[in-house]
């Protein structure tokens, strides 16, 4: 079994190529829920949702979220109405997170929803939310404190953020299943994924980070950050704010405690000293996934690494 800590479109596109490559069924993905959100009162986990479609064949690959060919015209609505509209959510995309918030006001737990979505999607690839406890990103900038939705989508991540913390993280757990996949994995892969924002929210739930530390699986990370700037979205601006370098070698030294290799852009090279300092094997590849091909190639080199 093939463990994946992701969230966000780059972990999306990763996982995409792994599944092609492997028995879906031999995937475990555990997703970043520290970007959950109600909004018109439906609870919306987007990381988990982008995983989803991108297993059911449903994502939007144009936009990395969402279902393709959704329309908009119950958002539409919504703001003729006088709703704030500037959390773009499709109309199929609804029928998700109504049935979400739906099962949960019924005291179905987030894992127990998540599996139930999956199955009615045909999905045979188990996904795990990190937590069924209530963990929200939060991020100070200036004299605001905003969700991480707020910040990503409705600011565009122009704020300067001073802090990002994980409220609830200190009294969550692990949800059910997620330290059993950790501790039985044949292998791990961290995605490239936003190390602040989507795989720190992971990392935070007691109990996961010392249950990577001690897994015997090889844990394989792929870095988010090629040169001084992420591959997408503001996970260079995000590390700086929490006193990490932005680059490769920052989120590697963020990663250190229990990664095992730690593959970086070509253009990276410079680094694979400082990251084998750490203790860390480095390998250079083409981390950036462009089409169905590139994603499965860096699947395919990652499987290897694992195996080796």
């Amino acid at each position: 079994m093939i463990v994946v800590l992701t969230g966000g479109t780059g972990g999306a596109k990763l996982i995409e190529g792994l599944a092609a490559e492997i028995d879906p069924a031999e995937l475990t993905i555990i997703c970043n829920t520290g970007d959950d959100c109600v909004l018109h009162g439906l609870h919306i986990s987007p990381d988990i949702d982008t995983i989803t479609y991108t297993l059911a064949g449903l994502i939007d690959d144009a936009k990395g979220w969402g279902i393709k060919g959704d329309t908009f015209t119950t958002l539409e609505q919504l703001g003729r109405l006088g709703a704030d509209t500037w959390f773009k959510l499709g109309d199929k995309d609804l029928a998700t997170h109504i049935r979400r918030t739906g099962l949960l006001s019924e005291r179905v737990r987030l894992s127990q929803v998540t599996g139930h979505i999956c199955r009615a999607l045909g999905i045979k690839a188990a996904v795990l939310p990190m937590s069924d406890d209530r963990v929200e990103t939060r991020l100070r900038a200036g004299d605001k404190e905003l969700t991480f939705q707020e910040y990503f989508v409705k600011e565009r991540w122009q704020p300067m953020v001073r802090k990002v913390y994980y409220a609830g993280v200190v009294k969550s757990k692990p949800a059910p299943g997620v330290l059993n996949a950790l501790g039985s994995a044949s292998g791990i892969v961290v995605c490239p994924s936003n190390p602040v924002t989507s795989i720190g929210p992971i990392l935070a739930v007691p109990g996961i980070r010392d249950a990577l530390k001690e897994t015997s699986a090889t844990v394989v990370g792929v870095s988010p950050i090629i040169g001084a700037s992420a591959i997408s979205g503001p996970a260079h601006k995000l590390m700086s704010a929490s006193g990490w370098e932005a680059s490769a070698l920052g989120v590697a030294r963020a990663y250190a405690d229990y990664l095992d290799v730690f593959v970086i852009a070509h253009e990276d090279q410079s680094l694979k000293a400082g990251i084998e300092e750490l203790n860390i094997r480095a390998v250079t590849a083409d981390i950036r996934m462009n089409s169905p091909a590139d994603k499965q190639r860096l699947a395919r080199e990652l499987l290897a690494l694992i195996r080796k």
